[in-house]
């Protein structure tokens, strides 16, 4: 089983490289300072580097816990979840926060679809059962008028133990709000 719904929300677990269905929007673990999602390809700046060092210099850092919009087809999500200046450089709080936004901003914005890796463990060392925790949670926080298909991209081995995991995590919190979907 790779899928279950949790009200009229189907969560499907799948790999990055195999998209269970189109979606509008994607999240992506980012720092304080937007350097992980940053082109790493060299430039022109097609400014002076004075006019470059000065807004480096300015530049201040996003603040953890938030979301940041951007592009559009698929809009992009970035979930400020890490701040390289601490250590380690993600806090749960930090992860549970941008869940709630997350989820937040696809409501307002009328998404029903969207693609979630797992925050916290992509590029730190949280626990995989502990984000779960924090997205059952947010899963049943949540009152999803637009939100039909979410999928939380994870490596193909572990789509099973993940939506497991996922199954009995919303049990344990409110079994009302399960029911699962055979695949």
């Amino acid at each position: 089983m790779h899928e279950i719904s949790v009200g009229k929300l189907k969560v499907v677990a799948a790999p990055k490289d195999t998209p269970p269905f189109p979606v509008e929007a994607m999240v992506f673990e980012e720092d304080t300072f937007l350097v992980m999602s940053a082109d790493p390809t060299p430039r022109d700046p097609k400014v002076s580097m004075v006019r470059v060092m000065t807004r480096l210099i300015e530049t201040q850092p996003r603040v953890p816990g938030t979301v940041i919009l951007q592009g559009m087809s698929p809009l992009r999500f970035l979930a400020i979840v890490h701040d390289f200046n601490q250590d380690p450089s993600w806090k749960e709080e930090w992860i549970e926060s941008v869940l709630g936004r997350v989820f937040q901003e696809t409501e307002n914005l009328g998404l029903q679809s969207l693609a979630l890796p797992l925050l916290g463990t992509v590029y730190g060392s949280l626990g995989k059962r502990r984000f779960i925790e924090f997205l059952a949670a947010g899963l049943q926080g949540s009152a999803f008028n637009h939100l039909r298909s979410l999928w939380l991209v994870v490596p193909a081995g572990e789509r099973s133990e993940v939506i497991r995991t996922l199954r009995s995590e919303i049990e344990r919190q409110n079994p009302d709000l399960f029911s699962p979907v055979s695949s």
